[in-house]
């Protein structure tokens, strides 16, 4: 569980992993220390349950304890699956108010109501897209420090995060990708030893194809995807374009990494893509390119908050081709705009922008077995020293 300030009227306690019996107790005694402390400052308590996979009954009869007397002033619960969501909806909780995002609980503290694109009057949008930018960070951030916590026997959070930090720096590696290798990557065969991948070999980086690229090292993701998404506008005479790659924690979760040409809105709202009607979802899905001539004529892309934003950023027509390795799967998808309704791709831009993912898929495989890992090695082996 990991705590943090919101706005000056709210703070979150982030919950993740499974609510059972044993999870109750440690939340009941959270909720009783952070709403004591919450309520000496005049705060707003939310609780934010994106990672909560199963809630229990003793968890539910936990949570009703400590809020059944905060009608008039509940806790704000946001981002429950629907499982967790359905589990919360059968049960009188008298004290919770159940959103479905950071967003709404923000404008419910503020004491607007939370329709969009309407926003808290002390909140502008773009500092609600930068809440909601952090919120999303932050969780996977808090699993890794609580792994490092476990696994190397560290004082706390500030010790783990520092090493996240370090490992970060040292490798130029995105704070977030450390994180998410940390927890998804098979833990070390022996705490003692100064590898953590042992006997792995070092292999040459693929060949990119971008222009300019002696100028691309491709040991910096940023300076890949940022060229790569250039490439992909320029080859496709696009609008705008963006690039998704696949989450190493959320499987069938795409995330937004790089893009050319897009406003706050739309990059808030394709953020995080879970499923269709996003293109981006359907190329994954399909494992093939996809073309949407209009996006205004596509009822379940047009009527949906995504095909709302595209239409908002000017974009009419939309193409998304898939990252597919050697191996046949999908590490992440290219998607390109375009303000004039229609298929416009020319039989050679696609083979070109075909040709582009592919390398691109097989530089992201290159980059998480490497560069990543290499990361990780030195995390590793300076705990190995310390301990």
């Amino acid at each position: 569980m990991t705590v943090q300030p919101v706005t000056e009227r709210a703070v979150v306690l982030r919950l993740s992993g499974t609510l059972d019996a044993q999870g109750a107790g440690v939340l009941g005694r959270e909720l009783a220390l952070r709403l004591r402390r919450a309520d000496e400052r005049g705060l707003r308590l939310a609780l934010d349950m994106s990672g909560v996979h199963r809630v229990s009954s003793t968890a539910v009869h936990t949570l009703d304890t400590h809020t059944r007397h905060r009608a008039a002033g509940p806790v704000l619960v946001t981002g429950a699956t629907a499982q967790v969501r359905r589990v919360l909806t059968t049960t009188c909780l008298p004290g919770i108010r159940l959103y479905p995002s950071l967003e709404g609980a923000l404008a419910a503290v503020c004491g607007t109501r939370a329709k969009p694109p309407s926003y808290p009057a002390e909140t502008t949008p773009g500092e609600v897209f930068g809440l909601r930018a952090k919120a999303r960070t932050s969780g996977i951030i808090g699993m890794a420090q609580g792994i490092l916590i476990a696994r190397y026997a560290l004082t706390g959070p500030a010790d783990a995060f520092a090493l996240l930090r370090a490992a970060s720096q040292h490798h130029n590696v995105p704070l977030r990708v450390v994180a998410s290798a940390v927890v998804t990557a098979p833990p070390p065969l022996t705490l003692t030893a100064q590898q953590w991948f042992p006997g792995r070999r070092h292999t040459p980086p693929p060949v990119l194809g971008l222009p300019q690229a002696d100028r691309v090292d491709p040991r910096d993701r940023r300076q890949v995807l940022r060229a790569a998404v250039y490439a992909a506008v320029t080859l496709a005479d696009a609008d705008a374009a963006e690039i998704h790659l696949t989450d190493s924690v959320q499987d069938g979760v795409l995330v937004l990494e790089a893009h050319h040409g897009l406003d706050a809105a739309y990059r808030d709202c394709l953020a995080l893509v879970d499923g269709p009607p996003a293109v981006c979802a359907r190329v994954r899905g399909e494992g093939r390119p996809v073309t949407v001539p209009d996006v205004a004529a596509e009822p379940d892309l047009a009527g949906h908050p995504v095909g709302s934003a595209a239409l908002a950023l000017g974009t009419r027509a939309l193409y998304g081709v898939p990252m597919i390795t050697e191996d046949g799967d999908c590490n992440g998808v290219v998607s390109l705009h375009r303000a004039d309704p229609g298929a416009w791709l020319q039989p050679g831009q696609e083979a070109g922008l075909d040709g582009m993912a592919r390398r691109l898929a097989a530089w992201r495989s290159w980059y998480r077995r490497t560069v990543v890992q290499d990361a990780l090695e030195f995390l590793h082996a300076r705990c190995a020293e310390d301990g």
